[in-house]
Order: C-alpha cells, then sequence, then structure tokens
C-alpha cells in the first residue's frame, strides 16, 4: 500500500476510531483463525492431487463427521465429487511451504506430490493417499453435497485416522499436538500454534 493511500484511510477511520470502541464493517468471513490443511484425493497415482484449504472442520462427534468447503472451479472438486473420498492432512510448520505452493498452484499443471517431494501412499479405508509427511492424516468419505454459494460443502464421515508415530507420547499414547507444530491461517497469513494456556474446565478447578 502506498504512502498516500495509507494516509487517505487513516483519515477516513480516524474520527470513527477516536468516538467509537468498535467499528461496524459489512458482512464477511472474519472467523480466525483457520486451520491450514492439505486435503489429498484421487483414486490412483495418475488421477492424485492436492488442495489447501482453510473453510475446514468438525461437525459431529458421533459419528465423527467433518466438513470442507471448495469452490466448483477448483481441479480437486470434480475429483472429489466423483470419488467421494478425501483426506484431510495436518500441516506442520514443516510442510507450511508445500501447503501454500498446493493452494496457489492447480493440478491441472502440476503433479502437486512430485513438486513439493511429497510421498503418497493409499489410505487404508479410502484410495484417496496419505500425505506421508503430515503429522495426521484423517480419512474421510463424502455423504452430501450441498451447494451454498461460492463453495459447496462436502459433509463426510471420518472412516480412519493414521497419526505420525514421531508425534505420539510414548507413555500416554496420545497425539501429541504441541510437538507436532502445526500451523494456521489467519487472513491469509500462516502462523505457528502457541504455547498451551489451559485445558478443558480448567476455568473450574481454580476457584
Amino acid at each position: 500500500m502506498q504512502e498516500k493511500d495509507k494516509n487517505k484511510l487513516e483519515e477516513k477511520f480516524k474520527p470513527i476510531l477516536e468516538n467509537s470502541s468498535h467499528v461496524s464493517w459489512k458482512p464477511r468471513t472474519m472467523l480466525y483463525p483457520l486451520p491450514a490443511v492439505m486435503i489429498s484425493c484421487g483414486e490412483n497415482e495418475d488421477d492424485y492431487n492436492i488442495i489447501t484449504v482453510s473453510w475446514v472442520g468438525t461437525i459431529c462427534s458421533n459419528p465423527p463427521m467433518c466438513y470442507i468447503s471448495i469452490r466448483p472451479e477448483r481441479h480437486s472438486y470434480e475429483i472429489i465429487k466423483r470419488t467421494k473420498e478425501f483426506v484431510i492432512n495436518l500441516s506442520n510448520e514443516d510442510l507450511a511451504e508445500a501447503t501454500d505452493w498446493c493452494g496457489v498452484k492447480s493440478g491441472k499443471d502440476f503433479n502437486k506430490f512430485k513438486e513439493m517431494k511429497l510421498t503418497h501412499q493409499k489410505g487404508k479405508m479410502v484410495d484417496a493417499p496419505i500425505i506421508m509427511e503430515s503429522p495426521l492424516c484423517i480419512e474421510c468419505k463424502v455423504k452430501e453435497i450441498i451447494s451454498l454459494g461460492s463453495h459447496d460443502m462436502f459433509i463426510a464421515e471420518v472412516v480412519n485416522i493414521q497419526a505420525n508415530a514421531q508425534y505420539i507420547d510414548k507413555e500416554s499414547g496420545i497425539f501429541d499436538f504441541q510437538k507436532a507444530n502445526l500451523i494456521t491461517n489467519s487472513h491469509g497469513r500462516y502462523y505457528k500454534l502457541g504455547e498451551e494456556i489451559g485445558k478443558f474446565g480448567w476455568s473450574l478447578k481454580k476457584k
């Protein structure tokens, strides 16, 4: 942003900020931070692709279900729509560059596994591949597709999870998310997760 444009913005918002603790904006997607994950899909090596998404989340505990939202014009959209399968691969700091690259390049033009030197392996319960370098791979089968507007939502059931053994605590057998060094997306920028500040229910124990 040029200095003159910056000054214009400051002049525009200065009176508002000086007289109000909050400023109203037009409706937009402002729920941050968000996951930054790589979605792998395809039935065979010639079909395999990766798309980076942040519109992803959990929607049910039992049965375990999640969703991803993808624009219909994306290359992976038709693959997932056809196969009804995908894998959510969590990303960490080591995979940050690959995560970004797979989000800005199209599988129509590149073999993303080859370009980013990522290793694929067929899932245990799906034909879609997992990314072996990922700390945690969530295998999913699509149950429903909902057209929303700019994106279509793929509602899916989690059918298997593959965790990288190096991130599993040997004593408890629990996946160590802190050690996995996962990353998030906040308004187009990537961040590492910070330190733990508490755990579920800790506020009650403080009293």
